[in-house]
């Protein structure tokens, strides 16, 4: 058995050698790393920015919602978060900062 598997590592090396083998000369149809990489304003063309369509999108990227506040106070408040996990957000909000 350890002949075996010492035969199929003996093999499966020379085969990588064999394959791996990098040619001094390249084939002349092989892309250098010159040719890769290309000027700034053609990558531009490819990729475009998303851009902001509307002052809704814009007002809400910059404001929090107060709902959103509200979460943010009773998550920095642990008996609120603590409880807020057991009973709810709703419920836990009113016992600890009142009517929302």
């Amino acid at each position: 058995m350890r002949s075996l598997l010492a035969l199929l590592m003996v093999t499966l090396a020379l085969a990588v050698l064999c394959c791996c083998e990098k040619d001094p000369n390249g084939p002349p149809g092989s892309p250098s790393a010159d040719s890769i990489k290309i000027k700034k304003e053609v990558a531009n063309t490819f990729v475009k920015r998303q851009k902001r369509s509307s002052l809704y999108e814009r007002y809400f990227e910059y404001y929090k919602s107060p709902m959103e506040q509200m979460h943010e106070r009773c998550e920095n408040y642990p008996p609120c978060d603590y409880l807020s996990d057991q009973i709810g957000f709703y419920m836990a909000y009113n016992r600890f900062f009142g009517r929302y």
